[in-house]
């Protein structure tokens, strides 16, 4: 399996030195890191995606062209002088047996969590720093908490965090009933931030919850359409009452 894997990697990294190569792809031989980045971050989502689905044909698909465009920045750093995928892979292994070092050297005492060795490894000034502002909300707020609870700051129950969740739907309530709109935004983000670290708690990662509700509301709302199609009635004409009644159809189905 082993020589599988290995020769698999470097055909597709021959492949696309090709393409990269004159004679090659005019579109291929055109790209830089940045022209790049929109089709990576696609990439990544249709992985997401296909594991969301539990469609590993699909996944087999996309892990493969996400590793296209791994190497493809890794050969543009390359042409750059800068440095080559096995630099990359090397990095990622010493950094690993670094941190589990209670794996790889059984006999060195250390006993620090490994966002602790991270900090102390990267020179960060918290244990907060290194998660991507680019992320998605929910799982940058996910990320930040899981960071702060590895080194103790953490409720060790779960009835202070559905106290803390109520307490911020209520000063929710009192910000709407004054209509302080400024205010009203930062309790939802309080509301939503609460939330989330109930999910860390409980071991579920909110991104993946909320992503699994959307494809549940888009599969019920698009009953509620056809319903009506069928019926040939313009749904901008249909009562909130007659809809809810076909949402509350397609909920038991």
């Amino acid at each position: 399996m082993r020589l599988k894997e290995e020769h698999n990697f470097l055909e597709l990294l021959n492949v696309l030195r090709k393409l990269r190569a004159p004679g090659g792809c005019d579109w291929d031989r055109a790209q830089t890191s940045e022209s790049l980045v929109p089709y990576l971050l696609e990439e990544t989502y249709e992985v997401i995606e296909s594991i969301d689905k539990q469609d590993y044909e699909g996944l087999k698909e996309e892990l493969g062209d996400l590793c296209l465009h791994i190497l493809f920045q890794a050969e543009l750093a390359k042409d750059k002088g800068e440095f080559e995928i096995g630099d990359s892979l090397k990095s990622t292994s010493t950094k690993l047996i670094n941190r589990h070092p209670h794996v790889f050297n059984p006999n060195l005492n250390n006993d620090k969590s490994w966002e602790e060795a991270k900090k102390e490894e990267k020179k960060r000034e918290s244990v907060l720093e290194g998660v991507p502002k680019a992320l998605p909300a929910l799982t940058r707020s996910q990320r930040i908490q899981e960071k702060a609870a590895s080194i103790g700051f953490d409720w060790d129950a779960s009835e202070p965090i559905w106290a803390k969740i109520k307490e911020e739907i209520n000063e929710l309530k009192v910000a709407h009933q004054k209509n302080d709109i400024n205010n009203i935004k930062e309790e939802i983000g309080d509301v939503l931030f609460s939330v989330v670290n109930l999910a860390r708690y409980l071991n579920i990662d909110a991104e993946s919850s909320l992503r699994k509700t959307i494809v549940k509301f888009e599969s019920r709302f698009k009953k509620i359409e056809k319903h009506f199609e069928k019926m040939n009635v313009d749904i901008k004409d249909v009562s909130l009452e007659e809809m809810d009644e076909i949402w509350e159809k397609a909920k038991k189905e």
